[in-house]
């Protein structure tokens, strides 16, 4: 399983730095993947610190038991969303943790797998279907929401998630095209694509775009990634700290206001007399830019070339 589920960490010396590991911490992993950050924190918080390992895939929950079986009962491993954290540490008897890490986005082995649906792939299209859960114990799969979605939200997620040039055409054409025949494989909708003739980018075929905003879509990512900062933030004893490596640009500026009115405290507008939102300052920024992967890491993993780390403290309580 550990061979199978392929995922090269990204910035791995950079979040365990920034967590600011002791050797008795206790650690969120809240998306622990194969396990290769949780092992290198596992490995610098030895012999007395925990780690607490969430993913909604369940072979990455299995692959990451495997990997980090050597640590016995320093870890704990639960198929979970991390936008539900603080309900699972409720559950857990946990008050408050030392760091959480959330590392967003699809992993190396989801994009893939060719029958999980991530990605186009031209040569396999005809036999891929259009499923694209993160967690398979949900029952509407992409196809479902290409058969359900209106115009409007088509348009929306493909401008909003991709910046698709002519995402308006795009659906247009999806919702033609459906009212003949259901869209359930990837050569389905490539072929879809294709013919409205849409705008991808000088990197990126416009099939990655479309693809990447169904995916953010179907899993309510960026609604996860709001609730799961939350429950991060919520979760930490004061002097915790809370690392997300964002891989997409709305990812990232999700994370980047939601530190800084963390640390901003207030957020009513200035001509207000007193504060009326009862907001506290919370957080403290370890960076105002985000951390990027060297050059030598791009070329070793090229998927990590769109990372970018932030990193906060949570201040104590104010009395």
């Amino acid at each position: 399983m550990v061979d199978a589920f392929t995922h090269q960490p990204v910035l791995v010396a950079e979040c365990v730095s920034s967590l600011r590991l002791r050797e008795d911490a206790l650690i969120v992993d809240a998306t622990v993947g194969g396990g290769g950050h949780a092992a290198a924190i596992l490995e610098r918080t030895g012999p007395h610190g925990r780690l607490i390992g969430l993913d909604q895939d369940a072979n990455a929950v299995a692959a990451a038991g495997e990997r980090l079986a050597r640590f016995g009962d320093r870890v704990q491993l639960f198929q979970h969303s991390f936008r539900h954290l603080e309900t699972l540490l409720e559950e857990q008897g946990i008050e408050a943790v030392d760091g959480v890490l959330l590392d967003l986005g699809v992993s190396s082995h989801q994009l893939d797998t060719t029958e999980r649906g991530f990605r186009f792939a031209a040569e396999s299209a005809d036999t891929t279907p259009l499923d694209m859960r993160m967690d398979q114990r949900s029952e509407v799969t992409a196809a479902d929401l290409l058969r359900d979605a209106s115009e409007e939200e088509l348009r929306h997620w493909f401008r909003a998630y991709a910046d698709l040039r002519g995402a308006s055409r795009l659906a247009r054409r999806i919702v033609s095209e459906r009212r003949r025949a259901p869209l359930r494989s990837s050569a389905d909708l490539l072929a879809v694509i294709e013919s409205s003739r849409v705008g991808g980018g000088r990197r990126h075929h416009p099939a990655t775009r479309v693809f990447q905003a169904l995916r953010i879509a179907l899993n309510d990512e960026l609604g996860a990634l709001e609730d799961g900062l939350e429950a991060a933030i919520g979760s930490l004893r004061a002097g915790g700290r809370v690392v997300v490596l964002a891989y997409h640009s709305a990812e990232d500026r999700i994370v980047k206001r939601r530190f800084r009115d963390e640390e901003r405290g207030c957020t009513c507008p200035p001509e207000f007399p007193v504060c009326a939102c009862g907001r506290s300052v919370r957080l403290r920024l370890l960076m105002r830019r985000p951390v990027r992967p060297e050059p030598d890491e791009v070329a070793r993993n090229p998927r990590s070339r769109s990372a970018r780390l932030r990193a906060a403290e949570r201040l104590a309580e104010a009395a």
